[in-house]
């Protein structure tokens, strides 16, 4: 099921996906697709595909503005994720709030990396952050969408969206994939949901 859905999708997506790419080289320069090494299946890095939202030098504005901003701060710490994030260019803000960064990992599933639905691909980092349900984390392989997404987003903190991971690991049907996928255009409209 992931490969046709994903080889259908990249189909039907590949002259949209020609053109964010363009628009990504000629407004932001540097590279169109930003790879990014995540914890796979069974604990299997691979380079997750997204379009590059950010500025070049990403790490060093965000250590920058961590450093003199600890309210920003506390917030990395809590959701590994800026609400104001300042390396986030105004193309990338567009393409982050339609979620259309992500449609890169469709060839991430194609080439078996990913599915189309299960938990966020995380860095290393992220994954003792897991504690207990790290392996529950591990027993899946990261999805496109998953049940985190289409439950609330970057509105959760952390420990909901590990727990969501977790919850989604132990009731997994294909059931359970198909109402997920079905919620996700949905859960998509909501721009406040994502970031």
């Amino acid at each position: 099921m992931d490969l046709t859905l994903a080889t259908i999708g990249l189909l039907f997506l590949s002259i949209l996906m020609i053109v964010i790419a363009a628009l990504i080289r000629c407004t932001m320069g540097g590279p169109a697709i930003f790879r990014h090494v995540r914890v796979g299946h069974g604990g299997i890095p691979f380079e997750c595909l997204k379009f590059r939202t950010m500025v070049v030098d990403s790490e060093a504005v965000l250590a920058r503005h961590l450093a003199a901003d600890p309210a920003a701060a506390e917030e990395w710490q809590r959701t590994r994720k800026l609400k104001k994030d300042p390396r986030v260019t105004w193309l990338g803000r567009a393409l982050r709030t339609s979620s259309l960064d992500e449609l890169p990992q469709l060839i991430n599933i194609i080439k078996g990396d990913m599915s189309c639905v299960g938990p966020r691909p995380i860095i290393a980092d992220e994954l003792e952050l897991y504690g207990t349900d790290a392996a529950k984390y591990l027993a899946a392989r990261p999805g496109l969408t998953g049940l985190w997404q289409v439950s609330g987003r970057s509105t959760l903190s952390y420990a909901e969206r590990v727990a969501l991971d977790a919850e989604y690991v132990n009731a997994w049907s294909i059931w359970s994939d198909v109402e997920i996928m079905a919620r996700t255009v949905p859960a998509m409209l909501k721009s406040h949901q994502t970031s």
